[in-house]
């Protein structure tokens, strides 16, 4: 069963990489809208007939942070995190940028202690605004779901296929103020075999962590239920057998599974 969230501000929810997150849909509350069609998206497929729905105005978005922060100021569900990820990806909204300032200010006022996260898949980093934006955000958390443009193609369905190398080299821009998040798995989706976990998936992928330099690399194995069902969830002790090499040569990488 998809999972859909069907408020413009939601939570604060568990989060086993954020804390106490405070959730943030810039999609419509009635449908998925998304430039990646990932075969593990807990949202579901992207739907063939697009919802007509308008995303939410920026003033309204205002109004409805602002007054969430002053009810949880000062309580026990004070977030740890405001954290844009829901229906879809969120740097698809026509004035995504122009919302990051309206969080940070309003984040600045009442909650100075919580970070500003974002979900992304990456695919609009190449628009100036949105890589700005992205980048004065304490957590950017971005997509790398694989080793080879055929695993990520394969994994995240991109309305656009993924020239990795680009997406690489746009990644190392941002001087390694950043955070890549990777899912591993295996499994098969429409008969084609999936298996970013292979030794030389692993090593290429290894190879881009190396030139991106993130401050921190999240690597974490499905969790709820997926669109495809024929994919294998990936143990802790078999993450951490990925993370040890990058560990090695001093990065921090963080694992979440089972």
């Amino acid at each position: 069963m998809a999972i859909l969230f069907e408020s413009l501000v939601f939570g604060p929810i568990r989060s086993r990489r954020l804390g106490k997150s405070l959730g943030i849909n810039l999609m419509p509350e009635i449908g998925k809208i998304c430039s990646f069609d990932c075969i593990y998206c807990e949202c579901g497929w992207n739907p063939e007939k697009k919802h007509i729905s308008r995303l939410p105005q920026k003033d309204v978005f205002e109004k409805i942070l602002e007054e969430k922060l002053k009810e949880l100021q000062g309580t026990c569900d004070e977030p740890d995190s405001i954290t844009f990820s829901g229906n879809g990806e969120p740097t698809l909204h026509p004035d995504f940028a122009e919302i990051i300032e309206i969080t940070i200010r309003l984040r600045d006022l009442y909650i100075p202690n919580a970070v500003i996260s974002v979900l992304t898949n990456g695919s609009m980093l190449h628009k100036k605004e949105i890589f700005d934006a992205i980048s004065k955000v304490d957590n950017n958390i971005i997509k790398l779901d694989g080793g080879t443009s055929e695993s990520i193609n394969a994994i995240n369905k991109p309305n656009i296929s993924i020239d990795l190398e680009n997406y690489i080299q746009l990644l190392q821009k941002f001087n390694g103020d950043l955070i890549i998040q990777t899912c591993f798995l295996r499994g098969e989706h429409k008969g084609y075999k999936i298996d970013n976990t292979k030794e030389e998936e692993i090593r290429l992928w290894t190879e881009h962590i190396k030139k991106i330099k993130p401050r921190r690399t999240m690597i974490y194995a499905i969790e709820r239920e997926t669109p495809e069902k024929q994919l294998e969830k990936i143990g802790l002790e078999e993450l951490e057998r990925i993370a040890e090499p990058l560990r090695d040569l001093g990065f921090v990488v963080d694992c979440y599974g089972e």
